[in-house]
């Protein structure tokens, strides 16, 4: 089984506008391998042996909450599981999550570069701790991103800072820990209390580091990703199966740990 925990869709309707606006603003830094529409993402899965996906949407405007994280709710199946999201500058992020957890949505999604936020920001620890609290879990974009500059709003020793102060919950820092930033996830994040998923890392990390990281982290604390669709996750399947790590490793990676995120496990 290979479940993809980190995947981005839109609406059918939105789709076609949203991928030329992400790609534009992007500087044409990727390329897609799907629509991204769910139809699409679907139909990937099943080209190239993906069980199960995770999509996470990202509230960029206060009062796209309600509408964004309704429909996560509506496209979660069998197949497709939803995170929801909040708007890191709510005027109630009580109000925000409280919805969250209502429509039955298992986390939420912040990217500090499209939102506007630092990670390791003093006004975002009560809204990290109210969402551990309630049970949600929290994915984080890490590091680089096309759209921003240097310095990121994220780099591994906020996430450390984080892991620090929330101490317990589930936390997932996407990219490894820090996209492109990987010799300072050896140094300052690994062994935290937070997950790393491999979304882009397993495409442009070097092998040995990666190896690395994911070795001192521990197996049971990596989550397998694509980001799809900036990534394919059919290709990183394939690059990650050469990799050395034993088959229990990979097992815990390419499904075994999210489900028992996901309460999948038997």
């Amino acid at each position: 089984m290979v479940i993809d925990f980190h995947t981005h869709i839109f609406t059918d309707a939105l789709a076609p506008k949203a991928r030329e606006v992400l790609i534009k603003n992007a500087g044409n830094a990727y390329t897609h391998c799907t629509d991204m529409t769910k139809g699409g993402l679907l139909a990937y899965m099943d080209a190239h042996g993906i069980d199960k996906s995770v999509v996470l949407p990202i509230v960029t405007k206060q009062h796209q909450t309600v509408t964004i994280n309704e429909w996560a709710r509506s496209i979660c199946d069998d197949r497709i599981t939803a995170f929801g999201s909040i708007f890191p500058h709510t005027d109630d992020y009580k109000r925000d999550i409280d919805l969250v957890c209502s429509l039955g949505l298992k986390g939420i999604k912040l990217h500090p570069e499209y939102q506007y936020f630092d990670v390791d920001d003093e006004h975002m620890m009560p809204i990290y701790e109210y969402a551990l609290k309630k049970g949600l879990m929290i994915v984080w974009h890490a590091g680089y991103d096309p759209i921003g500059t240097p310095p990121y709003r994220s780099n591994p020793a906020m996430f450390a800072y984080v892991a620090d102060r929330m101490q317990g919950g589930v936390m997932i820092a996407a990219h490894l820990g820090g996209q492109s930033q990987w010799e300072d996830v050896l140094r300052n994040l690994v062994g935290k209390n937070i997950y790393l998923d491999t979304s882009m890392a397993s495409k442009f990390c070097p092998r040995e580091l990666f190896e690395q990281i994911v070795k001192a982290h521990g197996a049971d604390n990596v989550l397998f990703a694509s980001d799809s669709p900036w990534s394919e996750a059919g290709v990183e399947v394939e690059r990650l199966k050469s990799y050395d790590f034993t088959d229990e490793e990979k097992e815990m990676i390419f499904h075994g740990n999210a489900e028992r995120l996901l309460g999948l496990a038997e």
